[in-house]
């Protein structure tokens, strides 16, 4: 195994792993019952999530990479932080909306519905956050792509 592929597997595992501790520990409660409200107050919710979630998946990259030696450089984690934060935010502001297949549904909802979704998700209440997961976790898989390029010098 090249020194790449270790590093994208410890480095999908810290971002996966702090994912999880962000969304359900470090994530408000407030904000998780707001995130997905229209207007402002959704919006704000959201982005406040985003960054403590940003900031723990940057604390694990940080901590994890002087620790284990990962020599990262911080072009690379800066990239693939953000994405995972972009792409964080998309879904989180679909939570509550799963169930809507109008045109006023966040777009990753409609996306959802037209692509065969749609039964699922009015028929079972756990389809939404199961769909939300797996977004979350494949665009985790290609920040942890993106970060663990090419090593430092």
């Amino acid at each position: 195994m090249s020194n790449t592929a270790a590093r994208f597997a410890a480095v999908y595992a810290l971002l996966a792993a702090s994912h999880e501790a962000a969304d359900y520990w470090v994530q408000q409660d407030g904000d998780a019952v707001s995130k997905g409200h229209h207007g402002p107050e959704g919006r704000a919710a959201c982005a406040r999530h985003v960054a403590s979630y940003t900031a723990t998946q940057a604390l694990a990259l940080g901590l994890a990479g002087k620790y284990l030696g990962l020599r990262l450089t911080w072009q690379r984690a800066a990239a693939g932080l953000a994405v995972s934060a972009v792409t964080h935010y998309v879904a989180d502001r679909c939570a509550g909306h799963w169930r809507e297949a109008d045109d006023n549904a966040p777009a990753l909802v409609r996306f959802a519905h037209r692509t065969g979704k749609g039964q699922w998700l009015t028929r079972d209440p756990g389809a939404g956050p199961l769909l939300d997961q797996a977004w979350h976790k494949a665009w985790i898989a290609a920040a942890a792509v993106i970060t663990a390029g090419p090593a430092k010098p």
